[in-house]
């Protein structure tokens, strides 16, 4: 199956980490697993959109919310898959042949890739540790972990909720375990852990999501989690 998947990657201000995230998409392109890259913006004032145009993604601009922006990334895709990565997720070489894999030998499941971070220290290897063994026994990746997913189910699913935290959850929820763990890892910034703490840092997403799961509104989880210092 060739020119399969549309790529979704949801921005805001990721200028500094963007370049390596497109970086290593180029090995989907030689593989011939990528049939566009779609760039959903939410208002960004860097150099976002300048390095999105320079390698020829379709780009949207819209509101600044997570959910949102996949949900509008997602709607304009040609693709008879989807995978949503995050602008600071980078993926390990061999992910094109994960994908095509999982494609042809499970087309009624989602997938997601093992989580790392750009740190070799203890803590980041216990948190992927974690991660990933939450995504085994729970089904429940965090959205660095990226998203594949056919389109078929994405819309019976409903698709991504516009809200501006936990859009991963509730993807994931909706999914109820129908996820497959591909063996490729996918690095994101570890910048949040080592300067909060990765012990604080973690329990305050634990916390996030166990009020999610538990019906707490997205909307004051996101105002609770920008003023604690970050970003949409």
């Amino acid at each position: 199956m060739r020119a399969a998947v549309s790529i979704v990657i949801p921005t805001l201000n990721a200028g500094a980490v963007l370049p390596a995230t497109l970086a290593a998409l180029f090995e989907g392109l030689q593989a011939g697993v990528i049939r566009e890259l779609i760039v959903s913006d939410g208002g960004s004032t860097d150099e976002t959109l300048y390095i999105a145009d320079e390698v020829g993604a379709k780009i949207l601009q819209g509101e600044p919310s997570r959910g949102g922006q996949l949900q509008r990334g997602v709607a304009v895709a040609k693709g008879a898959w989807v995978l949503v990565l995050h602008a600071d997720t980078v993926l390990a070489p061999g992910w094109s042949e994960a994908v095509l894999n999982h494609i042809e030998a499970a087309p009624d499941r989602a997938a997601c890739f093992r989580l790392g971070f750009d740190s070799m220290a203890l803590p980041a290897r216990i948190v992927a540790g974690w991660a990933n063994l939450r995504t085994r026994v729970f089904g429940l990746p965090f959205g660095d972990q990226g998203l594949l997913i056919s389109r078929v189910m994405y819309d019976a699913l409903g698709g991504y909720p516009d809200i501006p935290l936990m859009e991963d959850v509730a993807m994931a929820r909706a999914l109820k375990g129908r996820i497959t763990l591909l063996a490729v890892t996918a690095r994101t910034s570890a910048r949040r852990y080592e300067t909060e703490g990765w012990f604080r840092r973690g329990l305050q997403n634990l916390l996030l999501q166990l009020r999610f799961l538990t019906g707490s509104d997205p909307e004051r989880l996101a105002r609770r989690y920008r003023r604690s210092g970050h970003r949409s």
